[in-house]
């Protein structure tokens, strides 16, 4: 099977992967707390807190599990909460304190996400806290740094892989279990290169490669997510055929979107395939991890709670994952239990586009002195000018930027953190000037605001050869009404006549 040829040199590397990915969200996340969630945000984390403790009581602890019940929800507090996230994930990937810094890196990132609301919402927020906590028997206890440690536990490293198996077996039936018709047809992918979030450049050249191409594409993708997880439980040469299936449909993503961390987790989690028999072949690993310590006798107490931890993670996740796919009720006992550790966001389903974007509609935030002459608020990582090349992001996400695509799928009415960000326009707010590349109002706030749908395709080649264009814009209609403030009181407008 090849596993007998050692893990300790995996999980090293497997850790310090984890780390980083906790020092990535922190540092992107950062810069946008006191927008997003600051006392003056978007989605102010204080209301979070106000609202649970007074619909919630005591339960607000279980519901809402985060360390601002005891900082409060300040910029300061929040800042705070999100710089020790930061310096626990530093202390993993320095191998100091492992064990103590992942559930600091846990804690800090689960305080953030439930007082997040819509921004931190994302699966990839999720699957962070999920990795942490199946992670957690992997990780060493020891407090200094040191070489690999002690043989770890085999039925850890395979917790870890099982997180990978449904992550992306998940993946593939949702397209399926959806009914949609792009993923049913092979088709998906002439729409999802252009339709999808945040595309890059690249997006724009491979969107052009013929439809045959896009067709096998789709096949091979399912034949990856759908078969090479079973092989993460065989011989190591399955094993690595499985890993090397998965790594390579994580970076054709990552390098045609912007998915912010989330394709360099899996590609973390698809380290636990390897054995420390793969590792040692280079030399890197030999000189960066040391070979591992005698292996230790595990006490027959923490066998016994490692095998009831992983037999209930195991159930309560596939759990979820049939409720998913059959739509039929869970078990009494296994559905309250799954109530009662919701607040916590460790253990979910996935399944990323179940149904695909055939059409991309972009939200125009624009403002008005007088009513008739505009000027748009341009995002900083959204499709605006048709001229400009889509961007590489990733792996900071521009959280607004990304929300912005979501607002589009729905109604005005269903975002009030878009009409709070165009009040705090007309109130000329240092908060939401920052999440926009340049003022076009940089003395006097915009008397009046208002946003618009434009339907956004790639230009064809030779569009972009003759005039430089990569986007065709289309006005659909009005997202919201225009907006004003009357009396300190966000109002509609009633606009002057056009001349």
């Amino acid at each position: 099977m090849g596993e007998g040829r050692g893990l300790a040199r995996v999980r090293w590397l497997y850790l310090r992967g984890l780390g980083l990915i906790f020092c990535l969200a922190f540092a992107s996340l950062l810069p946008q707390l006191s927008g997003l969630m600051g006392p003056e945000g978007l989605e102010p984390a204080a209301a979070w807190l106000d609202w649970a403790r007074e619909q919630l009581g005591s339960q607000r602890f279980l519901r809402l599990p985060t360390l601002l019940w005891l900082f409060g929800a300040g910029k300061g507090a929040l800042w705070g909460v999100g710089l020790a996230g930061l310096a626990c994930g530093a202390l993993l990937v320095a191998n100091v304190a492992p064990r103590w810094a992942l559930v600091g890196a846990w804690a800090c990132y689960l305080s953030l996400t439930v007082v997040g609301g819509d921004f931190l919402s994302f699966q990839w927020d999720v699957l962070l806290l999920e990795a942490a906590l199946v992670s957690l028997p992997l990780t060493p206890g020891h407090l200094l740094p040191r070489g690999s440690g002690p043989e770890p536990r085999r039925g850890a490293i395979l917790l870890v892989r099982f997180l990978l198996f449904r992550l992306m077996v998940m993946s593939g039936l949702v397209k399926l279990a959806s009914g949609d018709s792009t993923w049913r047809n092979l088709t998906a992918l002439e729409f999802h290169y252009w339709s999808q979030p945040l595309p890059n450049v690249i997006a724009y050249f491979v969107s052009h490669l013929p439809a045959t191409l896009h067709h096998a594409s789709v096949a091979v993708m399912f034949a990856i997510e759908l078969g090479a997880p079973f092989l993460l439980f065989g011989p190591r040469r399955l094993r690595l055929v499985g890993a090397g299936a998965l790594v390579a449909l994580q970076v054709g993503i990552l390098t045609t979107g912007n998915y912010g961390f989330f394709n360099f987790l899996t590609i973390v989690l698809c380290l636990s395939a390897l054995d420390d028999g793969v590792l040692t072949r280079w030399r890197l690993f030999q000189r960066l991890s040391p070979e591992a310590a005698p292996a230790v006798r595990q006490p027959r107490a923490g066998t016994a709670a490692f095998g009831v931890f992983a037999a209930v993670y195991a159930i309560l996740g596939l759990a979820q994952d049939a409720e998913r796919l059959s739509h039929t009720p869970l078990p009494s006992p296994v559905s309250w239990t799954l109530g009662q550790i919701a607040g916590l966001r460790s253990i979910n389903t996935y399944g990323l586009f179940a149904v695909m974007t055939t059409e991309r509609q972009e939200i125009v935030l624009e403002g008005s002195a007088d009513g008739q002459t505009w000027r748009e608020y341009l995002l900083r990582w959204r499709p605006g000018p048709v001229n400009e090349a889509p961007r590489f992001v990733a792996p900071h996400q521009p959280r607004l930027d990304w929300q912005m695509w979501f607002a589009s799928l729905s109604r005005c009415e269903d975002n009030p953190w878009l009409l709070r960000l165009q009040e705090q326009l007309l109130q000329g707010a240092p908060n939401a000037r920052g999440f926009f590349r340049e003022e076009p109002f940089p003395e006097t706030p915009p008397r009046f605001v208002r946003t618009r749908l434009f339907d956004y395709r790639f230009t064809d080649l030779s569009e972009w050869k003759a005039p430089g264009a990569y986007w065709t814009r289309r006005e659909v209609g009005p997202y919201c009404p225009p907006l004003t403030l009357e009396a300190g009181q966000l109002r509609r407008a009633d606009l002057p006549a056009e001349r």
